[in-house]
Order: C-alpha cells, then structure tokens, then sequence
C-alpha cells in the first residue's frame, strides 16, 4: 500500500532487480506507476546485460556448442535406424547350416508389408491401394465399434501401405 492511498493494495510487484521473490503490494493506479518507471537491468554493465540476456535467451539451462560431436551421433543414429552402416548381404543370408543351404535372416520390408495386407508378392500398385482401401474401411473405429484389435490391425495395415507406397514412389 502506498502511502497516502486508501485503495487496498491488491496487486504485487517485485520489490528490486535482485530480490524478485519479495514483493510490495500496490492499489491499481499505483502498480501502473511503479511498472512504468521499473528497470530490471539498472545498475548493470553492457556486459552483464548481454550476459543476462544470453542466459534468460536458453531459460538459464545448460547449452553447448554444436559441432563434430553432435553431428557423429546423428550419423551414428541414421545408420542404425535404416542399417545402412551394415554390408546388404550381412541381411540377406546367414552361415549355411549342416546342408550348406543358405537361409535368409530377414524378410524384406515389403514382403512384410505385403503379407499384412494379404497379396502376394510382386503386387502393383493399383492392388496395393485397393486392398489398403478395402481394409481400411472394414477396420475403421466407426465400423468396428472402437474395437482395440481393429485399431492395432488398422495401424499395421497403413504402416504397411505406406511402407509399399514410398517403395513404388
């Protein structure tokens, strides 16, 4: 409360720069007033200032310099998401077993795909998105009933579709 006022002070304001948490109450008129004359950064440096600035800029957390470090992990991280770090025939068979037959250790995604929409391989596009229209419409919430099983299955049906699409793309 100001001196001099009968408003009731009702709105809080930072008593000084450096003592933000402890606060003087004002009526309305005089909260106005003493905002209007407030300067935080009074009493700093150039470079305190730039400093301060810098540091609210980041929320006062820690930062650090982008460079070689940053950009090793995201290459690291690329390979490992699509195994391009890995030789294609590491994949696509194993060590023959006491036949020497040799087994494929993965199927290609869009085997996998095209086995979770039910066609067979080699299928063109025009049947892909058919049979992904047909099912998309038979497992929809609004035809199932909001059936969990339906849902999952319609994930992995578009998953597939979308797998198949940016391969024929």
């Amino acid at each position: 409360m100001q001196a001099g006022c009968a408003e009731a002070g009702r709105y809080r304001a930072p008593a000084a720069p450096g003592r933000l948490r402890e606060y003087l109450w004002f009526c309305l008129e005089h909260v106005r007033a003493y905002n209007a004359g407030w300067n935080y950064h009074q009493g700093m440096s150039e470079a305190e200032i730039e400093a301060d600035r810098r540091r609210a800029h980041t929320w006062d957390r820690p930062t650090w310099q982008l460079g070689r470090a940053s950009q090793a992990w995201r290459e690291a991280e690329r390979k490992a998401r699509d195994f391009s770090g890995f030789k294609s025939e590491d994949f696509r068979r194993r060590k023959s077993d006491s036949e020497g037959s040799a087994k494929p250790t993965r199927r290609r995604e869009s085997e996998r795909a095209l086995d979770e929409l039910g066609l067979p391989p080699g299928s063109d596009l025009a049947a892909i998105r058919r049979r992904y229209r047909e099912l998309a419409k038979r497992l929809h919430p609004d035809a199932t009933g909001g059936d969990r099983r339906a849902e999952e299955r319609l994930k992995r049906v578009t998953q597939a579709y979308a797998t198949l699409k940016a391969l024929h793309a």
